[in-house]
């Protein structure tokens, strides 16, 4: 098989695609064709050296994609031909993968293999945060950071499908006009006084801000309300200065984190979450942005795109 590998650490040139030996499934794996393959930060932070990474070089990054089982052993519930995706297996970029089986979700007919590979990981993401970090209501207000990006598009269609008022941000105002086609109701960017905007927005501070930035949180937490909620789900500006316990008292706040796989912790929450996103794939109030597609021999473009900034959607890598 072709994989897109690294063996040093570095910038999108130490990547490249070499042939390697097709992976041998152990019991309980199943061998998954890919046709689509999602690329994510995560993957860039690998190549980087900033996450761990096991085993010796070559390596192979990659977690999300979808694809067509080759071959199952008996009780694992597939068989060769069934369509399948997935979304926290790890050396998915390349064209065969050897997936624990519980790890797999049954693909429908009518969802796309590169819907699938551009949902799952970061609408499954959205989807906790709403559901989980802090379940949304109509009528609260909502701050979205990085309103833009893949997840941020996806968290500001569901929450305006909770029947929440969104308050978008995002770098420039090209992504906030991204934003504003996702459904917010008002946008802005990190350049202007956006925490006067969301106390103004949510009369006092908005009811929950979701922050991926990281070095943002202090400002969040003067953003919301008096007894309001920021939920930190990622660093991609940086990591958080500590924060004072006595402020969180002082305004009845709550700080509280957030992580995929503290939620996703059998076959069973992996496949009835996904089915609910891929329900509103289908009745329309869930749009998946597709930014670029690159072939897997491109995978250094790939990731150069991405970690410009400039990606106003997901990007994915095609076997």
């Amino acid at each position: 098989m072709r994989a897109l590998v690294f063996e040093q650490f570095g910038g999108p040139e130490v990547l490249h695609l070499r042939e390697l030996p097709d992976p041998v499934p152990a019991a309980g794996e199943v061998l998954v064709r890919t046709r689509a393959i999602g690329l994510n930060f995560a993957d860039v932070y690998r190549r980087q050296g900033h996450y761990h990474l096991a085993g010796d070089p070559p390596w192979i990054a990659g977690y999300e994609a979808a694809g067509e089982v080759v071959s199952a052993a008996a009780g694992t519930g597939f068989a060769p031909g069934d369509r399948v995706a997935f979304a926290d297996s790890p050396y998915a970029n390349a064209e065969l993968v050897a997936v624990a089986a519980e790890r797999l979700i049954p693909l429908p007919d009518d969802i796309a293999f590169e819907t699938a590979a551009a949902l799952l990981l970061q609408g499954l993401t959205a989807q906790y945060l709403i559901r989980d970090s802090h379940p949304l209501h109509a009528g609260q207000t909502v701050l979205v950071h990085a309103a833009a990006g893949g997840v941020g598009q996806l968290l500001v269609q569901l929450a305006v499908a909770a029947g929440a008022r969104v308050l978008a941000l995002a770098s420039t105002r090209e992504k906030t006009a991204v934003a504003t086609a996702a459904g917010a109701h008002a946008t802005a960017t990190y350049a202007d006084d956006w925490v006067a905007a969301a106390q103004a927005f949510g009369e006092g501070g908005v009811d929950v801000a979701y922050d991926s930035v990281g070095s943002t949180v202090h400002d969040s937490l003067r953003a919301v309300r008096t007894g309001g909620r920021v939920v930190f789900y990622g660093m991609a500006g940086g990591d958080p200065e500590p924060v004072d316990p006595r402020v969180l008292m002082d305004g009845s706040k709550t700080l509280t984190g957030g992580d995929l796989w503290n939620v996703l912790r059998t076959a069973a929450d992996r496949r009835e979450r996904a089915a609910e996103l891929f329900d509103r794939v289908r009745d329309g109030s869930l749009r998946v942005t597709i930014d670029a597609r690159y072939p897997l021999a491109e995978g250094a473009a790939a990731h150069a795109h991405l970690e410009s900034r400039r990606a106003l959607g997901k990007v994915l890598l095609l076997p």
